[in-house]
């Protein structure tokens, strides 16, 4: 690629998002000149901007905080962090009232604000007020497609295409942060359509590796036609297609819950009952989650009295855990220069094995953001940000093979199916990760040696890559955490295994490897006994 438009900046930011939109401004906070750079457009693109995602939110108090990292730490399986735990509560206290110039809080019904639950459209438009403000610029539509390196390898800016006018850009930066968010492998998840793993190709590219990458079954339960949200069916019965009423174990089950209504989909049309919510629900779901009622309105269906048919949308790493491993207190990657934030990174420091929802991946998007700003901006400093870099990426650039056009809405479509399809996802087996494994090698090789594409074309092939990519290291790390932990579901190994009380790491391009993460166990276990001490005293 060669870049028409040349630009600098101390920090270069990947994405649009929440994680996005905080690293910004916390990194122009410090002094840093930033550029960011989205698929989409910075304050409308990506899950939060469609739902009204609630915050970790714990007060200052040490008994209350001590308590929330206590249960949290027992959801983790093992896998948590404590410190980090405390840290991104104490952030997330901290910094989300920064909105309030351009976010109006509600009432919290007794004379106070009411902050940790938002309202994602104006929340996303308030952070994009406040990056503005800060100074950050903004380029919309401008998906990055590779990273730049110099010659000791650290990374020193992007380049990408500008869609509207198919020009090539490159950032120059001394620190760039990953927030491309996660990969729900074009699933239907509203919100999702650019969360393709972008961001973890690029990384991959440049030799990072990733971790909790198994931990991928997490469904949203919609309307059939369209994905919204899934706060009323807290309160839902479910029937089939007879109007026969069908035993479906609550919300709180987790993973039988999924089972269950998968299997039921499976077999035949499942149509969700509202009419025993309660009335205070109503209410509620229209001032955090609004985009929910309108799909049923432009139906001219009664949302509360009408039975109606519903599916499960795969939401993959977005409401899993996976992604780039985080090596220090800064969330550096393993690539020098590289950052990572948000759905972008792993969450198991906060989360274990078990998904944050939307509080505790909310707080860790805003957190995981706020902490990048600093070292990001340190090493900008210690970077030349206008030295020449090699572009690392491959797949969609240099093929191995002759360029020849590929079928990619079929590619897409099969790896959707090998991730999300509900036998495959809630009943995974040795045999059939196998056989997902040699489908989805066998996407990966055809990309590899023959894709090659420019412009908008070239975006959507890098998005295809992307999801394969993806989707192989889920498989390999499902494969080789032959147990039951967390969001991790093996039908063939129902039971917790303690050998398997490690994190999992697992990279590659053309060989996808797995490797136990020790060191992060060890540290893990110390930081858990540390915490139990401080409680019990």
């Amino acid at each position: 690629m060669i870049a028409s438009v040349i630009l600098s900046a101390d920090v270069l930011i990947l994405g649009g998002g929440m994680a996005a939109a905080w690293a910004a401004i916390a990194a122009a906070e410090a002094g840093a000149s930033v550029i960011v750079v989205d698929k989409g457009a910075m304050g409308t693109s990506g899950v939060t901007a469609t739902g009204g995602p609630g915050h970790w939110w714990v007060p200052d108090d040490a008994a209350l905080r001590r308590d929330a990292v206590e249960r949290q730490t027992a959801k983790a399986q093992g896998l948590g962090d404590p410190e980090w735990m405390a840290r991104i509560i104490d952030l997330t206290w901290r910094y989300l009232p920064q909105i309030a110039p351009y976010y109006p809080f509600g009432s919290d019904g007794r004379g106070g604000r009411f902050i940790n639950g938002v309202r994602g459209p104006e929340y996303m438009r308030a952070l994009r007020q406040l990056a503005l403000a800060r100074g950050v610029t903004v380029l919309d539509h401008h998906p990055a497609i590779e990273l730049l390196a110099n010659a000791d390898g650290t990374i020193i800016g992007a380049r990408g295409v500008a869609l509207i006018s198919e020009e090539t850009w490159e950032v120059r930066a001394g620190a760039t942060i990953v927030a491309t968010g996660g990969c729900a492998f074009r699933s239907g998840l509203i919100g999702s359509h650019t969360n393709t793993g972008d961001g973890l190709l690029m990384a991959a590219e440049a030799g990072a590796d990733l971790s909790g990458m198994e931990f991928s079954i997490s469904y949203s339960l919609s309307p059939e036609w369209a994905s919204t949200r899934t706060l009323p069916y807290t309160a839902a019965r479910f029937y089939d297609g007879g109007g026969r009423e069908l035993d479906i174990p609550p919300p709180r089950a987790g993973h039988a819950h999924d089972q269950a209504l998968g299997k039921a989909m499976s077999e035949g049309p499942v149509l969700a009952d509202l009419s025993d919510a309660p009335p205070a629900l109503h209410g509620v779901l229209r001032r955090i989650q609004p985009l929910t009622a309108a799909a049923f309105e432009r139906r001219g269906i009664d949302l509360w009295r009408d039975r109606f048919p519903v599916k499960l949308f795969g939401e993959g790493t977005i409401r899993g855990v996976g992604g780039l491993r985080i090596i220090d207190a800064d969330c550096r990657t393993s690539v020098p220069g590289l950052f990572a934030a948000g759905d972008a990174a792993t969450r198991e420091l906060v989360t274990g094995a078990s998904s944050g929802g939307g509080a505790v991946n909310s707080a860790w998007a805003l957190s995981s953001g706020r902490i990048d700003r600093a070292a990001a901006a340190q090493q900008a400093r210690a970077t030349l940000a206008r030295q020449t870099g090699t572009g690392l990426g491959r797949i969609g650039l240099h093929p191995e093979r002759a360029a020849q056009a590929l079928d990619t809405a079929t590619i897409t479509a099969s790896v959707g199916h090998e991730i999300h399809d509900y036998k495959r996802a809630f009943w995974r087996r040795a045999d059939s990760l196998a056989q997902s494994a040699t489908v989805l090698e066998g996407h990966w090789q055809a990309l590899a040696d023959h894709g090659r594409a420019q412009g908008r074309d070239l975006v959507e092939l890098r998005a295809v890559a992307a999801m394969t990519a993806s989707a192989r290291w889920v498989t390999a790390a499902a494969q080789v955490r032959a147990e039951t932990r967390g969001i991790q579901f093996r039908d063939d190994a129902q039971a917790l295994d303690p050998a398997l009380a490690h994190r999992l790491l697992v990279g590659g391009l053309d060989t996808v490897w797995t490797r136990p993460d020790r060191a992060a166990a060890t540290a893990a276990a110390t930081a858990t006994a540390a915490a139990s001490a401080e409680l019990a005293a």
